[in-house]
């Protein structure tokens, strides 16, 4: 493994560089200093909101590269690098199909809010620590009228995949559905991916498949996966992940990302 060719660092929040505890470790913020120094540059992608994820990273915000809502939205700093939106026709269908899935928790996704309608206080406190701006509305589907939806977020307490994902699956062609994590299932169009918006943050770039770095640990890490060949599950990661990465390192609760950094930043 010849890690001289990375340019490009790209890794996923949630049960990735995120601990269990949804903390960054401060070992991670060192490390970042000698990627810099080392001319090797940073990307953060995930499902959450934009606003979320620079909080974690708040130090750092200015300097890397943010990849949000699965793909919909990319910017560095305050520049907008690109922005897809869900087909209104869409949202407004499925969102009756959603609201019929028993356990079904629905968050409206846009670029600077988040919309919700439960009035399930058990939810709410724990749908925010993914989404930091949000709004508690009576009715999503007067918001769809108005504000273009990035992304639908659905989350069910015991299992996305096990209960609402089997509600949905018919959709499929007309949606990219993923499974973003054991609670968590994402409505998109069918190119907002985290693999699309990495592909286009590299062509900006001018940096190959083969200069990147990618860690990832559930469904919606697979396409931007692919777009490296230094392609990393982690130890806590869905068997899907294990088989389709190239390498594999340690859990996030054991500095699976930071290890292999370290090994990066190392004199060469």
């Amino acid at each position: 493994m010849d890690l001289t060719k990375v340019k490009l660092v790209v890794s996923d929040m949630d049960g990735t560089l995120l601990n269990s505890k949804n903390e960054v470790s401060p070992l991670f913020f060192e490390i970042f200093k000698k990627l810099q120094q080392q001319n090797i540059l940073f990307c953060a992608a995930s499902g959450r909101q934009y606003n979320s994820i620079v909080d974690k990273l708040a130090t750092i915000k200015n300097e890397i590269f943010v990849i949000a809502e699965n793909g919909a939205i990319a910017k560095k700093g305050n520049r907008l690098l690109l922005l897809k939106s869900l087909n209104k026709k869409k949202v407004t269908t499925i969102l009756p199909v959603l609201r019929n899935i028993d356990g079904a928790n629905i968050v409206l996704c846009t670029q600077k809010n988040a919309y919700i309608e439960s009035k399930d206080q058990k939810f709410i406190k724990l749908f925010q620590e993914y989404y930091h701006s949000f709004e508690i509305v009576d009715d999503l589907m007067e918001i769809t009228k108005t504000t273009p939806i990035l992304k639908i977020a659905v989350f069910h307490f015991s299992s996305s995949e096990e209960f609402i994902y089997p509600e949905l699956k018919h959709l499929k062609g007309d949606y990219l559905l993923k499974v973003s994590g054991q609670n968590w299932l994402d409505v998109s169009e069918g190119n907002a991916n985290k693999g699309n918006a990495l592909r286009e943050v590299q062509q900006l770039l001018n940096i190959s498949k083969e200069e990147t770095m990618v860690f990832g640990d559930y469904h919606n890490d697979i396409e931007m996966l692919q777009e490296a060949d230094f392609s990393f599950s982690m130890g806590n990661a869905h068997k899907d992940i294990t088989e389709i990465a190239n390498y594999a390192t340690e859990s996030n609760d054991n500095f699976g990302v930071e290890r292999v950094l370290e090994k990066l930043v190392s004199p060469r």
